[in-house]
């Protein structure tokens, strides 16, 4: 016999609807609502009616097969059968991430489909995959950040059973798989939880809407709601971890963070099933007590998305100065992010007109995720541009080696890996007009602010924007793209070949760069990387006590000299000892 439990504290009456009939579910006192009942198997579907007003999917619906107005579906996760009982997946200092999207990754958009792709990955070198969030969202298309049956992989790409089945062949490759998930807010079409209990609150708001509430009156249910989702990802569907969507909005004042209850309980998870659980967070705060372990007062969070390096590393590559930009594009900014994690340490900020962040000393390179895009960065631009659109060859391969051979844990996007030529843009399915127009405008307005034409910005709510942003991978055997594939490749063979490129402590003194002739060399160990930012020829000054081998160079004349290395315009070099293979 199967039981729902259904929170809805200020209810006088929930009823589960199956089969047209409705019946009435037992308050046991505490705020939650249970109904057992032999006719509740796996695939039956059921709806849910508060005070008399209905049907509602359930909050915790497993599966939503008819989207996120439908019916809910009963799902025993036990029912898949699991092949890797023996895994374990990569540490994160081994751990070379590659984001996608599961809806344009693959012509079909299906978990399925992702499949029958992951043998490139597992050659690439790839040892996690990060999934764009797939909790139902409203439509058959969409970036997943609006979500609002957080319980629920999404219909169209395969629901629960899809999933499982994508994670379970990921693990059979050596992959492991990382979850992005969104607790700061929820999607404006299908967020029915307001009608089951106070999952919000007014005394904060967000960019996006009403801010979830984590530490007004009923806020440990609330809490309960979204650590559970956690718990569940990680547990019945196999993850290896999760990307927590944008913390900086997390307004909580708890005595305990919510992000720290999370963590303590992961971690208790951890003993269960047998293995670490990464948790990864999206911040633009530059505030290191999230990474900084427990016992030092951190929130104990493994890693963070290193979000001024990208900044650093673009507005060198493309001298773009616009929006946050502007606090970036010298190569001081990207050798302060190499030294100590982030460029913004207590320094002001144009852009936010005001000082910003604090020093992260003591952190090793391995809590922070760095990339040369993602799909905030390309998809948040009005054309959606890779950085393979912005600037020629030389400038892509530049970028992608102090990516993967920074002592931080490399990401890549999606089709990066051969630059791909499709955009990724910002795109969504809803139905009611004035959403659509609100979205329309909104992406507008702000855009403005970039110096982009919003008339040239693709519709969001067209269904061609979305065509235009699948990865077509027929292209990656042509010339230029298989030279990016093959360079991508080398760079990957060596960061994982040589134990030097592995994340650790952060070795400030062995970071030199000359402002004025735009070059910029960093140490790995007994490797040095030696990078030429500008447009013209540079003689870049060596510590010949470490070697002067050419390991791997970006074009063919690259030449040592007398204790420096030549690099041609945006050229790149891995120098190393004579021993070294």
């Amino acid at each position: 016999m199967a039981e729902l439990s259904i929170w809805a504290p200020h209810a006088d009456a929930v009823e589960v609807e199956m089969d047209g009939h409705r019946e009435s579910m037992k308050t046991t006192g505490d705020g939650w609502w249970r109904w057992e009942s032999v006719n509740l198997r796996h695939g039956t579907e059921y709806a849910l009616w508060v005070d008399d007003e209905g049907p509602f999917p359930d909050p915790r619906s497993a599966s939503q097969p008819h989207g996120v107005h439908g019916a809910s579906c009963w799902v025993n996760p036990a029912r898949f059968e699991w092949t890797d009982q023996d895994w374990q997946p990569p540490s994160s200092r081994d751990a070379i991430i590659y984001e996608l999207h599961i809806g344009t990754f693959t012509p079909e958009g299906t978990f399925s489909a992702a499949i029958e792709r992951l043998d490139h990955l597992a050659q690439l070198g790839i040892t996690h995959i990060e999934l764009m969030p797939v909790a139902e969202f409203a439509g058959a298309r969409g970036w997943g950040y609006d979500g609002v049956n957080l319980y629920a992989p999404h219909h169209a790409y395969g629901g629960p059973e899809g999933l499982q089945r994508l994670v379970d062949a990921c693990h059979r490759r050596g992959l492991a798989v990382i979850m992005d998930v969104v607790y700061n807010h929820l999607g404006p079409v299908g967020n029915y939880l307001s009608r089951f209990g106070p999952y919000f609150t007014d005394r904060y708001h967000t960019p996006w809407g009403q801010a979830v509430n984590l530490d007004g009156p009923e806020s440990d249910e609330v809490r309960r709601y979204l650590i559970d989702n956690a718990l569940m990802w990680l547990r019945d569907y196999h993850c290896d971890g999760l990307r927590i969507d944008a913390i900086h909005a997390f307004l909580d004042q708890s005595a305990t963070h919510f992000l720290e209850q999370m963590r303590q309980e992961v971690t208790a998870l951890e003993k269960e099933v047998g293995r670490h659980c990464l948790i990864i967070a999206e911040s633009d705060l530059n505030d290191p007590r999230y990474i900084r372990p427990a016992e030092e007062g951190g929130m104990g969070l493994d890693s963070q998305w290193n979000e001024d390096f990208h900044h650093a590393l673009h507005a060198l590559l493309t001298s773009e100065q616009f929006g946050y930009y502007q606090d970036f594009g010298t190569v001081a900014d990207l050798a302060k992010a190499m030294k100590a994690g982030f460029a913004y340490t207590g320094r002001y900020s144009s852009f936010r007109k005001r000082h910003h962040g604090r020093s992260a000393e003591g952190l090793s390179g391995d809590h922070f995720v760095a990339c040369i895009q993602n799909h905030d960065q390309i998809g948040n631009r009005g054309a959606g541009e890779r950085i393979g659109h912005l600037v020629g060859t030389d400038e892509v391969k530049l970028g992608a080696a102090v990516t993967l051979l920074s002592p931080f844990v490399p990401m890549l996007f999606q089709g990066e890996e051969w630059s791909a030529s499709s955009p990724f843009l910002y795109f969504v399915d809803f139905e009611d007009p004035e959403l659509i127009e609100a979205v329309r405008k909104g992406r507008q307005s702000e855009f403005e602010g970039f110096g982009w034409n919003p008339e040239n910005i693709p519709d969001p709510q067209s269904e061609e924007t979305f065509l235009r942003s699948k990865l077509e991978w027929q292209e990656k055997e042509g010339a230029l793209h298989r030279e990016l594939l093959e360079w991508y490749r080398a760079l990957i063979t060596l960061r994982k070949s040589q134990p030097d490129f592995a994340p650790g402590p952060l070795d400030a003194e062995g970071v030199a760069f000359h402002e004025e002739d735009c070059w910029l060399r960093f140490r790995r160990g007994s490797f040095q990387v030696a990078c030429n930012f500008s447009g013209e020829q540079r003689r870049v000054p060596l510590d010949v006590t470490r070697g002067e081998r050419l390991i791997l160079t970006s074009a063919s004349d690259v030449k040592l000299d007398k204790g420096k290395v030549i690099l041609p315009p945006h050229g790149l070099a891995v120098i190393g000892p004579k021993s070294s293979g």
